[in-house]
């Protein structure tokens, strides 16, 4: 039975990678920070499935015990301060969690378990001014946020050790990818949330800023795969992964809108609050490479996904309606 080790393992990444690796057979080792309270409701439905750890990304010595307990075969590192707004009121913290964590990880595979392989999450905001459309693994980066400059940094780290050290280390550069699970504070979640909140009238208006961005979004449950599949190749190699298409902001609170009988245009109110001081204008991913020589292919479609989204955030709105209905 192969064995894993996963950072982030609550987030929305991590649940579903936890989810398909225990689908294959896995024993799955997640990573808790000791210092908090860990809200699990990603993972809810297979807690009791995962072997929990506590550490933390920025204490060395708490991940070599954790690489130490799990002996893992494989090793993903998906935690990370991931909401690029929060990263310019805190910049620092965004280095120490999203950046230099990486090279504890790293460090931490090299000195117990070199022979593990390594999956480091790596993002599309590393293109950041784009340089050429579509982004692909060659392209130059450009990052516009400190979280954009933190993810270059672990990326390229991860290339240092896999040359250095002669480690299985790669990295994903994930698109923008959503999920039921997505964090409110990202702009698809807050725009499927307020489209079913304001149709059962729990909200009147939705913030918004610049609708026009462009952004090649898919499911998170597609690309949890090709990080697994990353990991069964035989040589290391980065690789990007996205859905080669984009869409306007715009065009997501049309789908997600009309999908509950709403007209967007009459509850969004743009917001200077919610402008980038720096705009990435757009991401388009070519994901040729790992079609090609991962064999990945995408099932969840961009409405499909929109759809989905709105679905899961009606039922969690009916709940609240009901509740204030009673009190």
């Amino acid at each position: 039975m192969k064995r894993a080790l996963i950072t982030g393992v609550t987030g929305q990444d991590g649940s579903y990678l936890a989810e398909f690796l225990l689908g294959k057979g896995y024993e799955v080792f997640g990573l808790r920070r000791r210092t908090s309270t860990p809200n699990y409701e990603n993972v809810q439905h297979i807690k009791d499935k995962i072997h929990w750890i506590s550490g933390d990304l920025t204490d060395l010595a708490s991940l070599i015990e954790a690489v130490r307990i799990s002996d893992p075969d494989e090793v993903y590192n998906l935690a990370a301060q991931s909401f690029v707004a929060a990263s310019w009121p805190q910049p620092i913290t965004t280095g120490h969690i999203t950046a230099l964590s990486v090279t504890n990880m790293l460090e931490a595979v090299r000195l117990i378990k070199p022979e593990a392989r390594f999956y480091q999450a790596s993002s599309s905001e590393m293109f950041g001014k784009v340089v050429e459309t579509p982004q692909k693994e060659t392209t130059p980066f450009y990052p516009r946020s400190p979280y954009g400059v933190a993810k270059v940094y672990g990326h390229w780290i991860t290339v240092n050790y896999r040359e250095s050290f002669n480690m299985f280390a790669c990295s994903g550069i994930l698109f923008n990818h959503e999920s039921p699970r997505r964090g409110l504070e990202f702009v698809t979640r807050k725009v499927t949330d307020a489209a079913a909140r304001i149709k059962l009238g729990l909200q009147s208006k939705l913030h918004m800023g610049n609708l026009d961005a462009l952004r090649d979004w898919g499911f998170a449950g597609d690309y949890v795969k090709a990080m697994w599949l990353m990991l069964q190749q035989d040589e290391p190699q980065d690789y990007v992964i996205s859905t080669g298409e984009m869409h306007t902001v715009r065009e997501l609170l049309e789908i997600a809108f009309s999908y509950v009988g709403l007209d967007y245009k009459d509850y969004v109110v743009i917001d200077p609050e919610f402008v980038r001081p720096a705009e990435v204008d757009l991401l388009l991913g070519d994901c040729t490479r790992a079609k090609e020589e991962l064999g990945w292919k995408l099932e969840v479609g961009f409405k499909q996904l929109i759809h989905m989204m709105v679905e899961s955030d009606l039922k969690k709105a009916e709940v609240e309606a009901k509740l204030i209905a009673i009190s």
